[in-house]
Order: C-alpha cells, then structure tokens, then sequence
C-alpha cells in the first residue's frame, strides 16, 4: 500500500532568533503608547496700561490772506508810470502807478477860478446888503430892495460854497492820478502797463496785495465730532486745556511749520449743506512761508485724557464686516478675541474706546498661530515708548 507523506518534527522547524522573538513577545504583550501631546504655542504680548494723553484735532483747510486789496483806478487816463516791482512787499500809502494829470489839473485850475470868482462877487454883495439895510431903517428905499440886496449875497455865498466843493472834487481827483497802496503787504502781478487805458470803476484790477503776516488759517470741524468732544468733557473723561487752543500747522510736504498760532474765532452757525463748523486760526508769518490758498492741516489741542488706553496698531485687525477685533490671552493662558472700537492713530497705535482694560495681556507678535480658545505661552513684548503725540476726538 501506498506511503504516507511524513510530517516535519518540531526539531525539523528552523529555529527563530532569539531577538526576534523577544520582540514578538513585547509587541505581543504590552499595549500601544498614545502620540505625545503637541506643545503650546510661543506667543508675545503686550500689558495693556492707561497714560495720559493730549486730545487733539487735526483738521484740513487751507490759508488765507489777513487782508486783501485790489486795486483799481478811481479816474480815467493813461498809465504813465508804474512804481513798484511786482513780488515785493509795498507799505500803505505808497505810490503804486501814476495816471497822466495835465486834464485833472487843468479842471483844478478852472475850478479854483470859479471859487475866486464867487468869493469876489461876496465882496460886493456884503457892502451892498449892508446899505439897503441901513437905508431900509430911514425909510430911504423900499424894503423889496433891501430884501434883494440880502438874496444876493446870500447866493453868491452859495456860490462860494457850491465853488469851494467843486475844488475839492477838482483836488481829489487830482489826487488819484496817482494810484496808491491802500494796505500794507505783498503786491501780485501787475495787470497793466504803461500806455494803457484805464477808467474809473473797471472790473479788472491793476494789481492785488496781501497781507501775509500774521495768515489766517480756515478749517471745517464736523458738528459731530464737537458734540462728541464735549460730551466727554461734560462726563469728566477729558480735561480741557485752559485758555485758547494752541494750533500747529503741517505744510503739504508733511514737515511742520516753524510757528505755532491761536484759535481766534468759531463761527456761531452749523453748515446745513456740511454740517460742520469753520474754525479760524491767526498764525505768524514772518518769513512769508505760507502763501494763501495752501493746503495745511491744523492741529489743535483740546484737551487731555488722563486714562487713555492705545494697542499697537499690528496687533489690531479686522473682520469682514469691518469691524476692529484683537486676541488677548486671559489668566488661564487661553486665547480670547475682543471686538474692540477704535479710534484715532497715535503715531504707530490705536486709541481704543471700548474692548480693551488695563491689565490686558494683549496679543501683538505670533497671532498667526493662536486661535479662540488654544493655550498658549505667553511672553511679554515691550512695546517701544509712545512719543508725545495727537489723539483724534472720534471713534469708529
């Protein structure tokens, strides 16, 4: 009969290494580790702290003149002289043009003519008025006659008088063929040139000046914005500055100019097309630096906030509303998001109104990797010093 196939013995099994079966052995037995936790992350913050803060305006507008003049003819002639550069500085009362005078004074001389003819006609009349006084006493001539000889010097003192007006006019006019500053300042371009033809009351003026120092300085202020300001100088959160507000000016360029000037006058009346308020600032010009019609901005200090809080302006965003939001970790290390409302940039920060206290470890470097609610590791930052600077009055 057939042979069965034999099977292999236990010792005929190559036998395993013993590493090998240790480690069967040791996997076999002991469970699986669990992964090792992920560290917190490394954050920097920021202690939020209060300081006091000079609330300020800064408010565009543009400059304008102290005083302005055109000057125009006040007779007819030809211009034969002009007297003055343009561009200079010219004082009241001097001599700017000169209008051709040989009619002016021929009528000055006529005039003055009539008024010694009228006053020789009183000459006569007086004595004459006297006598038919005298005469109408003795009944030696009719009173009708008396009354005449006293009508006619009554006229002809009239007449001197109507003769001594006439000269004067003769003499005013005269007197403006030779045009002259009415103001002090700096003269523009002159309009007109020797041989031109000028009239009494023209449109056009032959030059205009100015009077550059001190320089008014026109800004608008939103009737919002001074509710708002007093409001909060009415609640005690600022604290006026006494006397008038001192005003700064920054040029186009964005450099400041070297004078500071006063706030002078606020006009009573709101802008119902703007609803804002004109603010009037004199400011000193010596070097005549500004120029009218310049765009500046003004700063005005109004007051002080003596528990002002600002954030860095990195570590304040916003979402897609458009609302201001930031991340600060609370006392647990957890990371928490405000929403916050902000207001005016202090050089590199943010004034905030509501959202932050002092104390508040604010979150200003690594926010990328925080989210709500995720421990952190917070490390303090310090933040560089606040400079001396200019708070708005509105917040968004």
């Amino acid at each position: 009969m057939p042979s069965l196939p034999s099977r292999p013995s236990l010792l005929s099994i190559a036998p395993l290494p013993l590493a090998g079966m240790v480690a069967l052995v040791l996997c076999a037995c002991s469970p699986q580790a669990p992964p090792s936790p992920q560290a917190a992350p490394e954050v920097g913050v920021h202690t939020v702290a209060t300081q006091r803060l000079p609330v300020s305006l800064t408010l565009s507008g543009r400059t304008m003149a102290h005083m302005t003049s055109d000057v125009r003819p006040q007779v007819g002639g030809i211009l034969q002289k002009r007297l003055f550069t343009e561009g200079q500085t010219v004082k009241a009362g001097q001599v700017l043009y000169e209008i051709n005078p040989a009619a002016y004074q021929a009528a000055f001389g006529v005039a003055r003519g009539n008024l010694a003819q009228a006053e020789a006609a009183v000459l006569s009349a007086r004595p004459k008025a006297q006598r038919y006084e005298t005469l109408v006493a003795l009944e030696a001539v009719s009173r009708q006659d008396g009354e005449d000889a006293i009508a006619m010097l009554r006229q002809s003192e009239a007449a001197v008088v109507a003769a001594s007006a006439a000269l004067e006019v003769a003499r005013i006019n005269l007197d403006h063929t030779r045009i002259t500053a009415p103001i002090g300042g700096r003269i523009g371009m002159s309009s007109y040139t020797p041989g031109a033809l000028v009239s009494a009351g023209q449109a056009e003026v032959l030059a205009t000046i100015q009077q550059l120092d001190p320089i008014y300085v026109d800004v608008t202020q939103s009737s919002s914005q001074l509710l708002q300001l007093r409001r909060r100088l009415d609640a005690g959160q600022l604290r006026a500055v006494d006397g008038k507000a001192q005003v700064s000016v920054e040029l186009e360029d964005g450099s400041t100019y070297a004078h500071t000037g006063t706030l002078e006058v606020v006009d009573a009346r709101v802008d119902e097309s703007t609803g804002s308020v004109r603010l009037r600032a004199v400011v000193p010009n010596p070097d005549h630096v500004l120029l009218p019609g310049m765009y500046v901005r003004a700063v005005l200090a109004m007051a002080f906030d003596e528990a002002a809080i600002l954030a860095p302006q990195q570590a304040v965003t916003r979402n897609a509303k458009g609302q201001a939001q930031a991340m600060v970790v609370d006392a647990e290390g957890k990371v928490e998001q405000r929403q916050l409302r902000t207001g005016a940039a202090v050089g590199d920060r943010w004034i905030i109104a509501e959202g932050l206290a002092a104390g508040d470890r604010l979150i200003v470097e690594g926010a990328q990797r925080a989210r709500a609610g995720m421990l952190v590791r917070p490390v303090e930052v310090t933040a560089p010093a606040v400079a001396p600077a200019r708070a708005g009055v509105a917040a968004n």
